[in-house]
């Protein structure tokens, strides 16, 4: 690391809360994973993961997101027949597999999640294509927290959305009421040092001030 990386990386640190370790940990050096160790990841730590992540935001704290852990043998190989080429080895391997799904009937929770507005529910009662859409966008919203969540943690994730939904949905929500949404590879990395960071857009690229 540079002096000027080292410089700039301190400037940032002190313009937010988070400090740079922990800024570090969650996005600087945190990078998607495509081998893990055999160190398993338990129940506990998933559960962990999920009590600090799910006070993320949504709409109406509405939340979709469900998520099933895949650890037999049986389950990685049914899945796997439905993953691109390469999303399959990697997912045979890895500790454990997340599979989330959004649930496409969230509606029903909302006069408990959101009481401050129990009628929230009759906007998407009568609505399929509106409960969809949202389950969709807020559910990414939860997985995109379970990943932070997941890094917190001191693992590494590594997000797929390289298969066929339909399938996915056909061999483990063959009711239709839940969605595939994201296949999450989880473990403590194997590779012998991180790959190059991908080029992001700079702020003045995406950020327009009217």
């Amino acid at each position: 690391m540079t002096q000027t990386t080292r410089t700039t990386k301190r400037a940032q640190a002190h313009r937010l809360v988070l400090d740079a370790t922990a800024q570090d940990l969650l996005f600087r050096q945190a990078h998607t994973v495509d081998r893990f160790t055999d160190e398993p990841v338990s129940d506990e730590t998933v559960r962990a993961i999920h009590d600090l992540v799910r006070h993320g935001p949504t709409a109406f704290n509405q939340q979709p997101l469900r998520m099933c852990l895949l650890r037999s043998p049986e389950s990685r190989t049914r899945l796997a027949e439905h993953l691109s080429r390469s999303n399959r080895e990697k997912t045979v391997r890895a500790p454990l597999t997340a599979l989330l799904a959004v649930d496409n009937e969230f509606q029903r929770r909302l006069p408990d999640q959101f009481p401050q507005f129990p009628q929230a529910a009759d906007l998407f009662s009568g609505n399929r294509s509106l409960r969809e859409r949202s389950a969709l966008f807020n559910g990414a919203l939860q997985a995109a927290y379970f990943i932070i969540g997941i890094r917190a943690a001191g693992l590494a994730a590594g997000p797929m959305s390289g298969f066929d939904a339909d399938g996915v949905n056909r061999a483990f929500f063959p009711d239709g009421h839940w969605s595939a949404l994201l296949v999450v590879n989880i473990g403590r990395p194997a590779e012998s040092g991180p790959r190059p960071r991908g080029p992001r857009l700079a702020y003045d690229e995406m950020c327009t001030t009217l």
